[in-house]
């Protein structure tokens, strides 16, 4: 049999797009690149002690393991969450940046309730974390997102070009509308989409309403907590395709939210979740979900 020349079969870029066709990447066509946006890390390791009373899962958190999901997954790096179970030490998150300087962003937490909480998250973007996180509770304890000390915070998040992320229920969304409002050139994201009740559209437009804010993001994250349903969530994943049509999904971003309640869905199914399941993304949009908006946030 007549051999035939490997050049014969190769085409050019012109002569590719002369037959209307289009260089398209193979990994970009199985799977878009993946940053997760939201993930804890701990170890029980003396050097690092836990916050008095925390009660810790008896589960393996170790950046090692997780790198290992990565690595099998596919994703390129990740932003570590300051996990509750250290609270306002974030010592072992620092370590964790410093370990693998590539591979992670951090975002910490600080008292919000200390005077001191700037300059304390000043000392920790010099450390290395690139975002802070609060948490302001539905009930009293959470009134302190009204006080005083919030717009030094929020200011000097701005100043050291940081994001803010707010783990907040949707209630408490009027409360920091006036800071976003004050500083409006302040990335912030809200996480697992203010936890909205899949069957609340008052709810939901409260949450939607924000996106009137062109800096806010919100994480698209927790729909196997907040579904009624079984995998793939479709109750929750139509809230998710409406805030997609408020904010657009170029302010959408994934997260796995690992290893919290792995009981309800694996490291594997919450990666498949977002990148083959949720049919309503165009490729685009699913582009900006897995990788995009969490660039334009953290551009680690």
């Amino acid at each position: 049999m007549k051999e035939i020349s490997l050049d014969l079969l190769v085409l050019t870029r012109r002569e590719f797009l002369a037959a209307g066709l289009e260089f398209v990447s193979i990994e970009d066509e199985v799977s878009p690149p993946i940053i997760d946006s939201h993930v804890h890390v701990w170890s029980r390791n003396p050097a690092f002690p836990f916050a008095p009373g925390a009660i810790v899962p008896e589960i393996d958190a170790s950046p090692a393991t997780l790198l290992r999901l990565m690595e099998e997954n596919r994703i390129l790096k990740t932003v570590l969450i300051q996990v509750i179970h250290y609270k306002y030490d974030n010592h072992y998150l620092v370590d964790t940046l410093h370990r693998y300087p590539h591979k992670f962003a951090g975002v910490c937490r600080v008292n919000p309730e200390d005077p001191a909480a700037p300059d304390d998250l000043s000392r920790l973007t010099e450390e290395g974390c690139h975002g802070v996180r609060i948490s302001p509770a539905a009930d009293g304890s959470g009134d302190w997102i009204r006080g005083s000390l919030m717009k030094p915070l929020w200011k000097r998040c701005l100043e050291l070009k940081i994001p803010m992320t707010l783990l907040l229920p949707v209630s408490r969304l009027t409360d920091v509308s006036p800071l976003i409002e004050q500083h409006p050139e302040l990335k912030v994201v809200i996480d697992h989409m203010a936890d909205c009740p899949v069957d609340n559209l008052s709810k939901l437009r409260q949450l939607n309403a924000m996106a009137r804010y062109p800096n806010v993001f919100v994480k698209i994250s927790h729909m196997w907590s907040l579904s009624r349903q079984p995998y793939p969530y479709m109750d929750a994943g139509h809230m998710v395709a409406r805030v997609r049509d408020a904010f657009g999904a170029e302010r959408l971003m994934w997260g796995t939210d690992w290893p919290i309640r792995p009981e309800l869905l694996s490291y594997v199914k919450r990666v498949d979740l977002y990148r083959k399941s949720i049919a309503f993304l165009s490729k685009k949009e699913r582009k900006e979900v897995l990788y995009g908006t969490v660039k334009q946030v953290w551009p680690i």
